[in-house]
């Protein structure tokens, strides 16, 4: 099949000039937008992806997929995450691509004079290729996204209830947004070691930043403030609204052994 090394040869003698051809073509195709960053970025991604082909077609194990298409394609899908963008970005994007490729190959076979044999086979091999490629971008794309939800999880968790120093042995506890059992369990095994730590004398625990609570959590912020109290620590409450404050009523919680100021200032003065 010495048509397929006179395309593999082609392929290799225009690889500077075949990814603009693609993305052009690409862009043209689907009305898209982009920024020459962005445009720049496409042509080197199809440089490496035509490279990849070029090899595959002489490699004589034709169910070969070349390592370095799973790692480019693991690359693709983490700079689509790392950017916020959807799957859906990448994986519309397949289809009209597949068919400027069908159209380019079709034309340079016909100029290289292939039979229909190795025609067959090159676009055998060039659609395996775009079929691995999406598959592990795909793939890819949800394990990294995973990822990164949950590390933004756990930032959103530490940010949840962060220790503000106001003085030497005074600090405020903002308790903000949504107070689940997770964020629970951080202020216990992160938040309350730390305060241990710093020889903390106050603590102000301030609500007004909660969206909500529910009476499992109030039940669990009492017993923080107990545990707190139980070091010695001395916890007064502001910034607790009225809906707030009824929760925590329905919970049992007898509020009138709760010291609680409207803001964190006047807190901070009954403490000075």
């Amino acid at each position: 099949m010495n048509g397929i090394y006179s395309f593999s040869q082609y392929i290799q003698e225009n690889i500077d000039a075949l990814p603009i051809d693609i993305v052009d073509n690409v862009i043209r195709r689907m009305d898209l937008i982009i920024s020459e960053a962005e445009r720049e970025q496409a042509i080197l991604m199809y440089n490496q992806l035509l490279s990849f082909f070029g090899d595959l077609l002489v490699n004589e194990d034709e169910e070969s997929v070349p390592e370095p298409l799973i790692e480019w394609s693991k690359k693709n899908a983490a700079m689509q995450v790392s950017a916020g963008g959807r799957i859906s970005e990448i994986v519309i994007r397949y289809s009209p691509t597949r068919e400027i490729f069908n159209e380019l190959f079709t034309d340079i076979s016909i100029d290289l004079d292939l039979t229909v044999k190795e025609s067959a086979f090159i676009f055998k091999r060039i659609n395996t290729l775009l079929d691995v490629s999406l598959n592990e971008t795909f793939f890819a794309f949800e394990r990294l996204s995973a990822q990164y939800q949950e590390e933004t999880k756990k930032e959103l968790t530490r940010l949840s209830a962060p220790i503000v120093p106001i003085k030497d042995d005074i600090v405020v506890l903002p308790l903000i947004g949504f107070i689940d059992e997770e964020r629970i369990k951080h202020i216990i095994d992160n938040v309350i070691p730390r305060l241990a730590n710093m020889n903390v004398g106050h603590v102000i625990s301030d609500f007004s930043g909660l969206v909500t609570i529910n009476v499992q959590v109030a039940e669990a912020i009492h017993q923080i403030g107990s545990t707190l109290r139980l070091m010695g620590i001395h916890v007064v409450a502001a910034g607790l609204r009225p809906d707030l404050a009824q929760t925590i009523i329905k919970s049992g919680i007898d509020m009138s052994t709760i010291e609680s100021f409207a803001t964190v200032k006047q807190a901070l003065k009954s403490i000075s």
